[in-house]
């Protein structure tokens, strides 16, 4: 397994433009639209390192993801206050390394057809032409992110037969957990047998 800096750079400079259609094949893997990312305990790189990745879109130009475990300590009210009665006292999570500085709304629709970008379940992407204070008559809850995660051309199909990441398919649920630090750990349990035993493994192996 591999994650080192130059792995950073390439996911940082992906940019991917979003679609409705259906899931595809691309390369003889699935689009992985709607599932997780699970860091595998190899995976050093610290923009990933142990970080549950909920895939947002995926085609043959590419990935876009939201990293779902690393919350920082701004409120969604102190940077956007537009969004502050949809998401209560909830902070801002850091989504990914690209384009660090913009907005990413992830959204609870009462109908998923008002997506932009349908996700998972009811959960999606605003249009790009949506205006965030006219979000709260179509959705129940939001998760706030700040930058995303990104992938250029066959790039995540190379880290998958690297075995960097572990799939599975999302939750809704978890992806609003109150307890992002945990994440990693609970999926992983979750999905049970040699996964379970991961879930264990202290962040410094030779600690176990």
């Amino acid at each position: 397994m591999r994650g080192g800096t130059g792995a950073a750079r390439a996911r940082g400079q992906a940019q991917v433009a979003p679609r409705t259609g259906p899931s595809a094949s691309i390369a003889g893997v699935e689009s992985l639209r709607g599932h997780y990312l699970i860091a595998a305990p190899g995976l050093l790189d610290p923009n990933f390192a142990r970080t549950v990745v909920l895939v947002a879109e995926h085609t043959e130009e590419g990935a876009m993801g939201l990293i779902l475990n690393r919350a920082s300590d701004v409120t969604v009210a102190e940077a956007v206050p537009d969004l502050a009665h949809l998401a209560g006292d909830d902070v801002v999570h850091l989504g990914g390394p690209v384009a660090p500085d913009a907005v990413v709304v992830l959204a609870d629709y009462d109908d998923p057809a008002d997506a932009g970008l349908l996700v998972c379940g009811s959960l999606g992407l605003p249009g790009a032409d949506a205006k965030l204070e006219e979000l709260g008559s179509s959705v129940r809850r939001v998760r706030v992110f700040a930058g995303h995660a990104g992938w250029a051309p066959g790039q995540l199909e190379g880290e998958l037969e690297r075995e960097d990441w572990i799939v599975e398919p999302a939750v809704p649920e978890e992806i609003f957990t109150e307890d992002p630090d945990h994440l990693w750990s609970t999926v992983l349990a979750r999905k049970g047998g040699q996964y379970a035993l991961l879930a264990r493994m202290p962040l410094d192996p030779s600690l176990n």
